[in-house]
């Protein structure tokens, strides 16, 4: 989880809320759904964990056939598609990426359905990963979608493509990570670095 947080700069409620459905493992994209403002978006899935993400996809689809079996396998869905589509609720591609270890009765329905990891699973695994690493800053799990935006603009990407990515409805908001880089400016260099960069490749 904290991977994709990082990694594709996810706010920890649209992580937690990863469907099958978006996750584009060819296409190295994430449709992140109902974002802050109620916005979709695409971002971007690191190569470096698609691998983990099928297998986790497989483990996924492994335990949704033992709920079917048992006669659960419902997840939520939008109200308004599921009063179109009531038998999407079943299907594999609506299920959690990041499922709950338990199911429980939807006391309208009398029917058990499996959610998805809560906030407080999430900040709690969090806590612990951060003082196995040893890290003595004070972080949260929002700290990583901070970070992502940060690094991007510190490697040299365009703020627009950093803002689409983030979700952000104003640059505004993204221009604030220009301020907390560790290094001024983005990948501008002088001409002077350059050319001094030059001399000492020849050499």
């Amino acid at each position: 989880m904290f991977d994709l947080m990082y990694g594709s700069g996810l706010r920890h409620k649209e992580c937690r809320r990863l469907r099958i459905k978006d996750l584009q493992i060819d296409e190295g994209t994430i449709l992140v759904r109902d974002g802050k403002g109620e916005k979709d978006r695409v971002t971007v899935l690191p190569q470096r964990v698609r691998q983990e993400v099928i297998e986790k996809i497989e483990v996924c689809r492994r335990r949704h056939l033992q709920d079917l079996e048992m006669g659960e396998g419902e997840v939520f869905l939008p109200d308004a598609l599921k009063r179109k589509y009531p038998a999407e609720s079943r299907k594999f591609r609506w299920q959690w990426l990041f499922p709950s270890p338990r199911t429980r009765m939807d006391p309208r329905s009398g029917r058990y359905w499996r959610h998805h990891v809560s906030e407080d699973f999430l900040s709690k695994s969090f806590g612990r990963a951060l003082e196995a690493s040893g890290v003595l800053k004070n972080a949260v799990p929002h700290t990583l979608r901070h970070s992502f935006a940060t690094h991007l603009l510190e490697g040299g990407a365009d703020i627009r493509t950093v803002q689409e990515l983030m979700g952000h409805a104003d640059v505004s908001t993204t221009m604030i990570y220009l301020h907390v880089m560790n290094r001024p400016g983005l990948s501008v260099k002088s001409p002077l670095d350059q050319i001094e960069a030059s001399d000492d490749d020849e050499k």
